[in-house]
């Protein structure tokens, strides 16, 4: 796995161990100290835990509230889109934090030790804005400034004073995922170019970092903006943009054009972020590279044999994934052995993927964000 390290840069090193060392809790159990109390995530159904299904009305009748969702871990349905644990679960055990809650299943409950407030298949950019390109995402999900507005009314609700406020706030670190991968998906499935979405991500860009800052000027202390995964590799990708032509396949079978724009936003992602804490220097921002520990993975499942870019949860065509019989459908088929693949639904991860991580990198991210381990 190469790793750049630019000027300013030094953070991201450290984060993307931050967001690799997901097994930690699993397979080395510690106890771990952090200077922070809290952890608050924004993002997709990488980092959703249950929100999605509790978006009335269509929540209850989504596919991550039935079986097999859940079935390697719990053995039942959490709302997980994935067949057990998702990388926010091992992030926040491994800072010592594993008590996470959605934020829609709270019901005015805060005794927690952070609050999730992704949504599974949101994007970053409105619907609005979507919807005058021609652009329609899913009626349960919840854009990021929707996100947003939760995370405020959760804070409203734990305190009173505004210095109070600040002070939870500044007492956390705060998460935002990878979630514009959904503004490029569903673009790219409903037709447009490349080159289309192309001028959409400076308004992705945009939107990240002011939200980034609008977090910071209410108190947030730490703030982790993660970049894209490769989605040219996604079977749902690979499916609906399937081509005879063997050019557009790098060697790893992704689509290259697609990947290509994922680098090229995630290269002005660090930049801006590199601006941001330029701007907050007292604040501390860390952009998190995902996109070569998925690529790496990905290579190494290719070499042992394993599935790399097929869904375990699914059937038709060469990736087994057709959106019209989706994972949890009557009838669609899961593999017998989730663990040994990449993807569990075409969509998202499996739980197995995200322990291969910490196979790639485990350097001492612990210390940069000032936590200790006993």
């Amino acid at each position: 796995m190469k790793i750049q390290v630019h000027e300013n840069q030094t953070r991201s090193f450290f984060v993307i161990c931050f967001f690799l060392l997901i097994e930690t809790s699993q397979q080395r159990p510690q106890n771990t100290t952090c200077p922070f109390r809290y952890i608050y995530s924004f993002g997709d159904g990488v980092t959703d835990i249950g929100n999605s299904v509790r978006v009335l009305p269509f929540g209850p009748f989504l596919p991550a509230a039935r079986s097999p969702y859940g079935q390697t871990f719990p053995g039942q349905p959490t709302g997980r889109w994935s067949d057990g644990r998702i990388d926010i679960d091992f992030v926040a055990a491994g800072l010592g934090l594993p008590n996470i809650v959605p934020y829609l299943s709270m019901r005015g409950s805060t005794s927690n030790d952070g609050v999730v407030f992704s949504v599974a298949r949101s994007t970053v950019l409105d619907r609005l804005f979507l919807k005058l390109r021609g652009v329609d995402i899913p009626p349960y999900a919840i854009p990021l400034s929707g996100q947003l507005r939760l995370f405020k009314a959760y804070i409203s609700s734990v305190c009173s004073i505004p210095q109070d406020c600040a002070n939870i706030v500044g007492d956390s670190i705060i998460i935002l995922g990878h979630i514009e991968a959904n503004d490029i998906g569903y673009s790219l499935q409903q037709g447009k170019s490349i080159q289309q979405v192309e001028t959409y991500v400076p308004f992705m860009i945009r939107t990240l970092i002011e939200a980034a800052t609008e977090l910071i000027r209410m108190g947030a202390a730490r703030v982790v903006l993660a970049g894209s995964v490769p989605i040219g590799c996604y079977p749902y990708i690979l499916t609906t943009l399937q081509t005879n032509n063997a050019t557009a396949y790098d060697d790893l079978g992704c689509l290259k054009s697609v990947n290509d724009l994922i680098v090229s936003k995630n290269k002005l992602l660090q930049e801006a972020v590199t601006n941001l804490t330029t701007k907050f220097p007292n604040v501390d921002v860390y952009y998190a590279d995902l996109y070569g520990a998925v690529q790496t993975i990905i290579q190494q499942s290719s070499v042992s044999g394993n599935m790399t870019l097929k869904a375990c949860c699914g059937v038709g065509g060469q990736y087994n994934y057709d959106r019209r019989r989706f994972c949890g459908s009557r009838g669609v088929p899961v593999c017998a052995n989730p663990n040994e693949y990449i993807y569990w639904d075409g969509l998202h991860f499996t739980q197995g993927a995200f322990a291969r991580f910490t196979n790639i990198v485990v350097p001492p991210f612990l210390p940069v964000l000032g936590c200790t381990s006993n």
